[in-house]
């Protein structure tokens, strides 16, 4: 199934996403964690794509698996910055094979020797790049990335929603944010690209935080504001490690339930390969609705 196709239906749906495993090591036990949060029945799951391509083996693998054992829509990212062209076109059939339909393109971060690299050189300069190529090698749903907080290479938030708009004119389907915490950032954003005639559906990212030493990180990845509220959660239940993991269950549903209760319907949990808080964030929301996201 497309996944712009569960966006414009008019169900609410809840997604997750994972990572697979850096080692191969690690594969069985990332592939249960991923099994025990498809079991949930998500509208869809994403799967994400190691710096400099070194897990995508192993993201193929995830999608293929998930897809197959319980026929769960899946969405496979593909980042270019590292790439040549012949190693994209191997990754798009590699795609093709494993029957991924729906991908998430990007950029990809910049490794220090890559920011210090001469761009000019570089097949991929941007996401838009990536995303031609594929509306150019088959029938893909093609999803995004963008940012309710500015790109961090961004000037300003109007040079960000002018390159946004070109991703989403070269072929984008769907954009999915960096994480908000804040949802008034959310909306906020959303008013201006609309304006901008973006126009196709847009994912909020919520990143459940329920270990007091993931807010630095997160803040480092995304430098995404911070809440009054949200910090005084953390400086409240941080110590203790069940009551963070609740806390932020919690918050997170919180979010969600306020982002359906003012016409958002789609939104995307960045799950952290974590079945137990994937769980507490289906059933809480599915207590409050008053049904699951497969009915």
């Amino acid at each position: 199934m497309r996944i712009v196709d569960i966006l414009n239906s008019e169900k609410m749906s809840l997604s997750f996403e994972v990572f697979p495993p850096k080692k191969e090591t690690s594969f069985e036990s990332v592939k249960s964690a991923t099994e025990e949060i498809a079991s949930l029945s998500p509208s869809f799951m994403s799967v994400t794509y190691g710096a400099g391509g070194g897990t995508s083996e192993y993201t193929l693998a995830i999608a293929k698996n998930i897809k197959e054992k319980y026929g769960v829509p899946m969405l496979s990212h593909l980042t270019c910055v590292s790439s040549d062209k012949e190693l994209v076109k191997k990754r798009i059939e590699d795609m093709k094979k494993a029957g991924i339909t729906n991908v998430m393109a990007l950029r990809g971060d910049l490794t220090p020797e890559l920011s210090e690299s001469d761009r000019s050189t570089w097949n991929y300069a941007h996401a838009v790049d990536l995303i031609r190529e594929l509306r150019e090698s088959g029938d893909f749903c093609i999803g995004a990335a963008c940012y309710p907080e500015i790109h961090p290479e961004s000037k300003n938030q109007k040079e960000d929603i002018k390159y946004l708009k070109e991703k989403v004119d070269a072929g984008t389907d769907f954009l999915t944010t960096q994480m908000v915490f804040d949802n008034n950032l959310f909306f906020n954003f959303l008013y201006k690209i609309r304006e901008a005639g973006i126009t196709v559906p847009v994912l909020p990212g919520i990143m459940p935080i329920t270990n007091a030493n993931q807010v630095e990180r997160a803040i480092k990845l995304s430098g995404a504001f911070m809440p009054q509220r949200f910090k005084a959660m953390v400086d409240k239940f941080g110590s203790s490690p069940e009551a963070m993991k609740q806390a932020g269950i919690a918050y997170a549903t919180d979010q969600i339930i306020d982002l359906y209760a003012n016409g958002i319907t789609n939104v995307h949990v960045y799950s952290m390969n974590k079945p137990d808080i994937a769980k507490g964030i289906s059933t809480n929301l599915s207590n409050i609705l008053g049904r699951t996201f497969t009915e």
